[in-house]
């Protein structure tokens, strides 16, 4: 029986195999990577702010807490709260200032800074320090989320793998977005998500990174079926059955476009803004998070729904007013009522209180802090909407899922991961045509501004693939393209019996970096290379009238017309020579001129510069 080519045994075959398994290794480790981050951050917040301020809010539905607790909204010793996100700051800032000085703020940029510029080395302890650090931020109440640190956290394990088994860079950087892939898929119950922000964060423009999405994808699935075999496999939020059924409800959603547009706009400029000053203060680096930790104490006193993930403002904002409000008022012994005016405060309050956590220094993810502001904002949008379009039949807590989308889209630049991830986030996929009509709104009115300013701008301004670029290029010019008529008419070439004083003359006359040597039939019989008439010269001994070009001529070097200048740069590389005789066919080698590295470049920008206009 004969195999069909594709399943024959070749290198592209155990190639592809090769990354598969490693991906598969990869998510694996991630998913674990994963468990144990999540039970250190929960570990870190029943510690710190239930048992030191006695303040446990509810949290997402589809994700029960590690530890038995009683709910509460009110903390019993606010006064705690004044001191305890200093004290996360403090000891997370020592950590990383002295031992991983690049997990330093919200972990996603030093990810992608890694794959861009670093060949996609994570130094193996960074996974570790970012992983104490940011519980440390988070579970003593500072604002942040878990995206930055658990992507950092599977990048390390990427880089890791790839460094253990002696790999190249090219493997070693698609492994590294796998792990960060694979991380935030399970921690978030969104493996198809994790795949494609990945994939998609690493560029400004609406661009993905095409090569690393398969191994995304793989190592996402396994990661996250790791975590939800430990800590269950429903979506981290619960919600209502929400639908969108009347185009006419697009108009009230382009109203939480521009307002998500500009929430991401006063989220991006806070977040910066503060990391400016922070900065710029005389105080040694590790204890600016500390000092930011002060600043969210004093806010979190007043509005302590500004601390922590604030994940279950979100939950309450989803589920107000539905059959499910009663339901999980009854599971965590608390109210899930929730206002405009609340939604307002806490929209504000987290803007600031993530900007002094993260934008101090301290550890810890912008992903989870901006689905709560963004959530917030829709809820607070949908309330109003529904007074103002009483006949409309809106649903408030559809605005919540359309505004943690949109909003993220907005401040990232990743319009498509983000109608996915927030889809499997809160298991609704009925809301996909107004969740991508806010999400490509609010992206194109903010394109220009990014919370990841690690981002490059395009596939095409990556330092990893500019030489990808190139080789397109070249592979698609003939040599005959790259040749000018006039250099043709002024080409040098010298007959086999010239004698090397006639040599000397020639070259001196002639701006070529070698001289083709032909017979009497014009065909080329090899190359004399200026180095070489240099050493004739030292040694010719008064020879100069009976050393001839033929005892001089090295073998020649040639390219076609009709080849590629890719085929051209390798066969320069390969001989060492910055030019190359051009014949009519290898057989025959009739000359037909002379193509320089110089003529390459010139044609290449020629080329690029046609394509952009």
């Amino acid at each position: 029986m004969k195999l069909p080519s594709y399943l024959k045994p070749s290198a592209g075959n155990y190639a592809l195999l090769h990354l598969v398994l490693l991906s598969a290794l990869i998510g694996l480790l991630s998913g674990l990577g994963a468990i144990l981050f999540y039970t250190l951050l929960d570990a870190a917040r029943h510690g710190m702010l239930v048992g030191l301020a006695g303040y446990s809010p509810p949290g997402p539905g589809g994700e029960p807490p590690l530890y038995h607790t009683v709910f509460n909204d009110a903390p019993s010793r606010r006064w705690v709260l004044l001191v305890l996100p200093m004290f996360g700051g403090f000891v997370g800032g020592m950590l990383v200032y002295f031992f991983a000085p690049e997990a330093e703020g919200h972990g996603t940029d030093a990810a992608i800074e890694a794959y861009h510029h670093n060949e996609g080395r994570v130094r193996a302890r960074v996974p570790f320090i970012k992983a104490v650090a940011s519980a440390l931020t988070i579970g003593s109440g500072g604002s942040g989320g878990r995206e930055g640190p658990i992507a950092q956290i599977g990048a390390g394990v990427g880089s890791m793998v790839a460094a253990r088994l002696g790999l190249g860079a090219r493997e070693r950087r698609i492994l590294m977005v796998a792990g960060m892939a694979s991380g935030i898929g399970a921690i978030f119950h969104a493996p198809m998500a994790g795949a494609l922000f990945a994939a998609e964060v690493l560029y400004r423009e609406l661009d993905l990174e095409y090569e690393v999405i398969i191994p995304s994808i793989i190592a996402s699935i396994l990661a996250y079926a790791v975590f939800a075999t430990r800590f269950g496999w429903e979506p981290l939020f619960v919600t209502p059955d929400f639908s969108f059924n009347h185009p006419i409800q697009l108009i009230p959603y382009l109203v939480l476009a521009l307002a998500v547009a500009a929430g991401a706009w006063l989220y991006i400029a806070s977040f910066y803004g503060v990391r400016r000053i922070f900065r710029r203060l005389p105080i040694p680096r590790y204890l600016a998070p500390a000092l930011g930790g002060l600043i969210v104490g004093m806010i979190g006193f007043f509005i302590p729904q500004a601390l922590g993930t604030g994940y279950g403002t979100v939950q309450k904002a989803l589920v107000v007013g539905s059959d499910l409000q009663h339901g999980l008022e009854q599971q965590f012994g608390v109210s899930f009522h929730i206002g405009v005016k609340m939604l307002f405060l806490v929209f504000i309050a987290k803007i600031a209180t993530t900007s002094f956590s993260i934008g101090s220094g301290g550890s810890g993810g912008v992903f989870g802090p901006a689905m709560v502001i963004g959530g917030a904002l829709g809820g607070m949008i949908g309330l109003i909407m529904e007074q103002v379009f009483p006949g409309m039949n809106i649903q408030p807590g559809a605005f919540v899922i359309v505004g943690m989308a949109g909003f993220f889209a907005a401040a990232a630049n990743t319009p498509i991961s983000t109608v996915i991830m927030v889809s499997e986030m809160t298991g609704n996929y009925h809301l996909l045509v107004p969740s991508m009509w806010v999400c490509m709104i609010a992206y194109l009115l903010l394109q220009r501004s990014s919370l990841y300013e690690k981002q490059i701008k395009s596939r095409f301004d990556a330092p990893v693939h500019r030489g990808d670029m190139m080789e397109a290029v070249l592979k698609n010019i003939s040599v005959r393209e790259a040749e000018s008529e006039a250099k043709r008419k002024e080409m040098i070439s010298v007959p086999t019996h010239a004698l090397l004083q006639d040599l000397l003359l020639h070259f001196a006359d002639s701006e070529q970096s070698c001289l083709p040597v032909v017979d009497d039939e014009n065909r080329v019989v090899g190359l004399i290379r200026g180095r070489e008439l240099r050493s004739m010269i030292k040694q010719q001994g008064g020879l100069a009238s009976v050393i001839i070009a033929e005892d001089m001529a090295s073998p020649p070097v040639v390219v076609t017309e009709e080849e590629s200048l890719m085929a051209a740069v390798r066969r320069m590389q390969e001989s060492q020579l910055d030019e190359l005789a051009v014949v009519d066919n290898i057989e025959d080698r009739h000359l037909k001129g002379v193509l320089s590295h110089s003529d390459i470049v010139a044609e290449y920008h020629r080329q690029l510069a046609a394509q952009i206009s």
